[in-house]
C-alpha cells in the first residue's frame, strides 16, 4: 500500500466513523435504550421518546488546531 493510497484512506476516516457513529445511535435508540450525549459541557442522558435528563456538567470541549500536539496526563 503506498503513501497516497494511505492519505486516501485517512482523508475518508472522519466521514465513515461520523456515519458510524450516527448509525449506532439510531440503533440504540430504535432498540428502546438510551444513549448518553455530551452538549455544551453537560452530559445528558437521551431517551428514545427524544427526552433528555441532565447526568452531569462537564468541562466544555478543548477546541484544537488541526497538527497540534497535545500531551495526555
Amino acid at each position: 500500500m503506498s503513501d497516497q493510497d494511505i492519505q486516501q484512506l485517512e482523508s475518508q476516516f472522519p466521514a465513515v466513523s461520523g456515519w458510524a457513529f450516527a448509525a449506532a445511535r439510531a440503533h440504540v435508540l430504535a432498540s428502546g435504550q438510551s444513549v448518553l450525549q455530551s452538549q455544551d459541557g453537560v452530559i445528558y442522558e437521551v431517551f428514545p421518546d427524544g427526552r433528555q435528563v441532565t447526568v452531569k456538567k462537564i468541562e466544555p470541549p478543548t477546541q484544537f488546531v488541526s497538527g497540534k500536539i497535545f500531551t495526555i496526563r
